[in-house]
């Protein structure tokens, strides 16, 4: 997968990446996943290549979502991606989807983490039980009101972790 020359732009690692889904193995068949932060599409295309049913993708770079549409073109996976050029935040608040699994891999220094975390849960697009992957390059404080953490590693001075929404329905 080739990626553009953005400022800042971190594809996850090959073998975060491949953590990562050896831990989503059991709920990523058929699953309605968020790629917020899209970046360079990795962690969302590789959802798709799992069996997730449906990917939606948030990026602001226009360059960037350039590149992820003519990734999606080559990938042929028109039918189960939308690809939005928005504010991942801005976004959040004013979308109505619910999702299975959201990835949220955010530029580091822009602290943006937290913020994501809280609209996923008070706009409602989370369905019950939903998992969100959080990569952060410093200590992240969860939420725990809302979610409970199913895993976590590092790798380098990256920290992923996998979390599981506690409440909610699916209305």
């Amino acid at each position: 997968m080739s990626v553009a020359a953005v400022d800042n732009l971190r594809p996850t690692p090959d073998r975060v990446r491949e953590t990562l889904f050896n831990w989503l193995g059991p709920v990523i068949d058929g699953a309605v996943c968020l790629d917020l932060f899209a970046g360079s599409g990795a962690l969302g295309f590789e959802a798709l290549s799992r069996g997730a049913g449906k990917l939606l993708m948030v990026e602001n770079s226009r360059v960037l979502v350039r590149q992820l549409k003519l990734q999606a073109q080559q990938l042929v996976v028109a039918e189960e991606l939308e690809i939005y050029c928005a504010d991942a935040l801005q976004w959040l608040r004013t979308s109505p989807s619910k999702f299975d699994i959201v990835f949220l891999d955010p530029p580091f220094h822009e602290n943006l983490l937290a913020g994501a975390c809280e609209l996923l849960v008070n706009k409602g697009h989370l369905r019950a039980g939903a998992f969100v992957y959080v990569e952060t390059g410093s200590e992240f404080n969860i939420d725990e009101n809302n979610f409970q953490l199913v895993k976590q590693s590092h790798a380098g001075q990256v920290q992923y972790m996998l979390l599981k929404f506690d409440q909610g329905d699916d209305n």
